[in-house]
């Protein structure tokens, strides 16, 4: 077990005096069971409860708040004490439409008991009567680990602590650049970085990708509504991969005979497990953002050491001497993606990119981001200043001076003008940076 930023965001939903039970999601493997448990060390008394144990499930069969809870500490062989600080988890909740309903009684009833649920999507997505309580619960996402999460499960928690400083020496670059290399090879699944950290030998993880990729298929196996979204899924996970960061044609995907109908219907629910994300393109520079859901959606996966392994690209991302240029730039955007994705527990945070609102027009921003009530325009890109045109035509528009640009190149703020006379400032951030650009942004606007 190592540490993870999640834990900080669970200790300020337990401080809040405006505490609802807690519902976590995220995709299989993600860390949810372990995290909590970790957490509940933090508790005098912790209960742990799983609902796919038929002795586990049969606590909630009452529907009746006092007699399940009364159960529940019976069951854990714990006294009913409210003095004492308690965390109840259940797990697998989406087994017990009963269970998931009575997380409202929880909130109104017993208050005190700290309530947090969790539960795999692909599951939930096959009983229509599951709905949590409007109102009654908050809702928190755990997505892949970030690079500070890597950091510290590989020791380099003074370095860590450091990089989370944002005042990076120049002369730690190197070393940052060289950590993050190796991020991109394994990934963010918490136990790949696990065992990376024991034995830091990538061709020993191979049993761990594979592992990840077949339980997600056996789960479209089961609950797959049709034998047609069961194949289009098999095929998504198959090939899918190699089509990481690309705008994709849904019909016809990956060269088979699969309508944009039926593809359409398969990416939505991967994506309801968060497996995946689409991202559509946005035209405007300013607010109210606007999806353009008739154009093609960018496609990005949970994870890039899955990603390595299953589009066969391990070697060429281990020998790589720079990532803006491994796998024809498309590992970059991947990344800067998920450490986006990894920057937020906010569960209905959505992505987007830009294009140009015109027919002939090829301007296009890899992502946009939201901040203060300005859409910030993000590239992935290296070179000069003068080489971003179309960051230069989006801030043209822009009812803003700010932009910001990835690269490997050490953090640095340049004054650019555009063509058309146009002045903003351009901040140039390392990789090793995106996922604290919440925390980096208030210090330059």
């Amino acid at each position: 077990m190592f540490q993870r930023k999640i834990i900080s965001e669970l200790r300020l939903w337990a401080d809040s005096k405006y505490r609802k039970p807690l519902v976590l999601r995220g995709a299989r493997q993600v860390g949810k069971s372990t995290m909590v448990k970790e957490f509940g060390k933090e508790f005098d008394v912790f209960i742990s409860l799983n609902l796919e144990k038929p002795d586990h499930w049969a606590i909630f069969e009452s529907a009746d708040i006092d007699i399940s809870v009364k159960m529940i500490f019976l069951f854990a062989k714990k006294p009913l004490d409210r003095t004492k600080k308690t965390l109840l988890f259940i797990d697998e909740i989406q087994n017990s439409p009963k269970a998931v309903a009575l997380l409202r009684y929880f909130y109104e009833d017993y208050p005190w008991l700290y309530v947090i649920s969790a539960g795999s999507l692909l599951l939930t997505l096959q009983n229509q009567h599951i709905s949590f309580p409007v109102g009654r619960v908050q809702y928190m996402h755990l997505r892949p680990c970030s690079f500070s999460d890597f950091l510290e499960a590989t020791g380099n928690t003074l370095l860590c602590d450091e990089l989370n400083t944002m005042h990076i020496d120049s002369s730690l670059h190197p070393m940052l650049m060289q950590l993050f290399s190796q991020f991109a090879v394994v990934g963010g699944m918490p136990e790949a970085i696990a065992r990376y950290s024991d034995n830091p030998d990538i061709v020993a993880l191979k049993d761990v990708y594979a592992s990840l990729l077949r339980s997600y298929s056996e789960d479209v196996e089961k609950y797959a509504k049709n034998d047609t979204m069961k194949n289009v899924i098999r095929l998504l996970l198959k090939k899918g991969w190699t089509y990481s960061t690309e705008q994709i044609t849904l019909g016809n995907f990956a060269e088979s005979s699969y309508k944009a109908r039926e593809v359409g219907e398969a990416l939505r629910m991967l994506e309801r497990t968060y497996l995946l994300e689409l991202t559509y393109p946005i035209t405007s520079c300013q607010l109210p953002i606007v999806q353009e859901n008739r154009r093609k959606p960018k496609l990005f996966w949970i994870d890039a050491g899955i990603i390595n392994y299953a589009a066969n690209i391990q070697q060429e991302v281990m020998f790589s001497t720079n990532i803006m240029d491994t796998w024809r730039g498309k590992l970059a955007e991947q990344l800067v993606a998920q450490e986006l994705f990894s920057s937020t527990t906010d569960a209905d945070v959505h992505h987007d990119f830009w294009v140009r609102n015109s027919p002939s027009a090829t301007s296009e921003l890899d992502f946009v981001y939201l901040f203060d009530g300005k859409v910030i325009p993000i590239e992935v890109k290296a070179g000069h200043n003068a080489h971003l045109k179309s960051l230069q035509i989006f801030m043209d528009n822009a009812p803003h001076d700010f932009a910001v640009r990835v690269w490997n190149q050490p953090m640095q703020v340049d004054d650019v003008v555009t063509p058309n006379g146009k002045r903003f400032r351009l901040l140039s951030i390392p990789f090793y940076y995106v996922h604290l650009l919440p925390k980096l942004l208030p210090l330059y606007i």
